[in-house]
């Protein structure tokens, strides 16, 4: 078991991997305390189409309005995180005790208390629970099921994709020598366009990304070459 810095400075501890068939009890008694004191969440591409659709927003507005843009420091990618409301410091989303956009909400969300692992080598994912379990236990459920009924399942392969892709990009900005490439911003912005906001949310997420990164991966090679 480990020890890791929790969502709102507190400290958490992982358990062990669980698999899929494992016992897994835990089902949220809708407490909110996962919405408060917020200050962590980084939404992943997928994580802001899925809230702009549901808010009807473009990725781009929805972003400037709820997310905090920075380039992460170990990747060298840009990345989003959402804000927490500036007078209650809970998340955005957080209205009379439940969340307003509960079917569009982040992958971080849906996966609480789960923390997941993807190896984006090998195209798979693990999950490990933040100990001591919150909410309320239901005997008979399994992490399969829990995964299942949090809409896990069917977005996994985006999300190891996600990963993968962002991995691969990462390298590249690296292997470039990082910020002190002349063209390192030009290309930071090329690649926040592909990532999070040439999307329309008519179509499909997936599909999009994949056009997406086809297209950035030429350009990047052009930009980051030897000046």
């Amino acid at each position: 078991m480990r020890v890791e810095p929790g969502r709102a400075g507190e400290t958490w501890a992982l358990g062990p991997a669980l698999a899929p068939g494992e016992p897994f009890p835990f089902v949220c008694a809708g407490c909110g305390g996962c919405c408060r004191g917020r200050r962590d969440l980084v939404l992943s591409g997928y994580d802001l189409y899925r809230i702009a659709r549901r808010l009807r927003l473009s990725p781009r507005i929805a972003a400037h309005a709820f997310c905090k843009e920075y380039i992460a420091p170990q990747s060298l990618l840009p990345a989003l995180c959402l804000t927490p409301d500036p007078q209650t410091g809970d998340c955005r989303f957080l209205e009379g005790g439940a969340c307003a956009i509960h079917e569009a909400r982040p992958l971080a969300c849906a996966l609480y208390p789960l923390g997941q692992s993807i190896d984006p080598a090998a195209g798979t994912a693990e999950y490990r629970a933040q100990l001591p379990l919150c909410g309320v236990q239901a005997g008979g459920r399994t992490l399969r099921d829990y995964l299942r009924d949090a809409g896990i399942d069917e977005r996994t392969g985006i999300d190891v994709r996600w990963a993968a892709a962002c991995t691969g990009l990462s390298q590249r900005l690296h292997a470039a020598g990082g910020e002190t490439h002349p063209h390192f911003r030009t290309a930071v912005r090329r690649i926040a366009r592909a990532l999070y906001w040439d999307y329309a949310l008519g179509d499909e997420f997936y599909p999009q990304f994949q056009q997406n990164i086809a297209a950035l991966l030429p350009l990047l090679d052009r930009l980051l070459a030897k000046p």
